[in-house]
């Protein structure tokens, strides 16, 4: 393994284990650091001591970089693959519909609040065997997470073409694609003529999770009736872990809005986040029996989230879900019919 590869898989493995992203700068920048440097100059600057020397390459980066340019399999590499390289799921749970996933429809880079450059996103996703990945950063509303302005949202288009033009001919395809805040009334954070632009649209509540049952309700079914949305995003908001604490999940007529989507073809999504989990089990059953179409994603926020697709998978294989009624099981062509009918 090269130095290079040690230091992706190290912050690999961290971001799988939902480790905090200050322990994965590390190893992802001295990654970058060394990227432009030939395998002799590395295995030089090994030998001499002289890796700190370079911006962004500490101490104990240095160490992975020294140990790989040696040969060795680095200590820490195999420490964090002892801890956090072990399955997601027990007993292969959720692999066999994994297997057919051909991609991934909610994801995030820098450019929102994501910690990752659109393409090691785009890397990532082609190591684990996606046929495409949809890039879903936030829209504006979000400030928090420095959700993207129409101007912003236009440039990263550009570089969306960029990406694909220097991929050409992995077999993969990364997609124009938002992750929309439903407003108050139903509408979408962006501008019509800016979500005409994409290729796919997930679409959801981000505030006001308290809001009466009743107007929820309204909110959710009229921007699933009326909008230009593709797939309902994690349609509870609840948290059930992690280090944000936990959170209940927004009150709504679960079948009024299941009846929406399944009317006007509008995905459910399984968000895989271990921290989320959404929909809960009745939910997603309810939806089931419904008939909603659904989408796995990944929600991930660094590239060693989109291994999370697995967890999502066995809460389907789980609940009966047909493997026809997940749109991310369908060709990218099909997908793209579908989401721009």
């Amino acid at each position: 393994m090269s130095p290079v590869a040690a230091l992706r898989r190290i912050a690999f493995l961290l971001e799988r284990g939902r480790e905090d992203t200050y322990k994965v700068k590390a190893f992802r920048t001295a990654a970058a650091a060394i990227l432009p440097l030939s395998e002799e100059d590395v295995r030089r600057r090994a030998e001499e001591g002289t890796l700190t020397e370079l911006s962004g390459v500490g101490a104990s980066t240095a160490k992975v970089i020294t140990e790989a340019a040696r040969g060795e399999i680095p200590q820490r590499l195999q420490e964090t693959e002892r801890v956090h390289g072990v399955p997601l799921t027990v007993d292969g749970a959720g692999d066999g519909l994994r297997s057919r996933l051909r991609g991934d429809l909610h994801s995030h880079s820098d450019w929102s609040d994501g910690g990752s450059p659109i393409e090691e996103m785009a890397f990532t996703a082609i190591e684990l065997g996606h046929e495409y990945l949809v890039l879903t950063d936030h829209s504006p509303r979000l400030t928090v997470a420095n959700g993207l302005s129409a101007a912003r949202l236009e440039r990263q288009l550009g570089v969306v073409d960029a990406v694909n033009d220097h991929l050409a001919g992995h077999g993969f395809t990364l997609l124009k694609g938002i992750e929309v805040d439903i407003l108050d009334d139903g509408s979408l954070d962006q501008t019509d003529d800016m979500l005409a632009k994409l290729e796919l649209r997930v679409a959801s509540v981000h505030s006001k999770l308290k809001m009466d049952k009743d107007q929820m309700t309204r909110r959710m079914v009229n921007a699933v009736s009326t909008t230009r949305m593709n797939v309902l995003g994690h349609c509870t908001g609840r948290l059930v872990t992690g280090n944000r604490g936990t959170r209940p999940g927004s009150q709504f007529d679960a079948r009024k809005v299941f009846e929406a989507c399944a009317e006007h073809e509008v995905a459910v999504e399984i968000n895989s986040r271990p921290e989320r989990r959404d929909p809960p089990t009745k939910l997603l059953e309810l939806a089931r029996d419904i008939g909603c179409l659904f989408s796995i994603d990944s929600d991930a926020h660094a590239p060693g989230q989109l291994d999370f697709l697995v967890l999502g998978c066995e809460r389907a294989e789980m609940a009966g879900i047909e493997e026809e009624r997940i749109i991310n099981t369908w060709p990218r062509d099909r997908l793209l019919a579908w989401a721009n009918r």
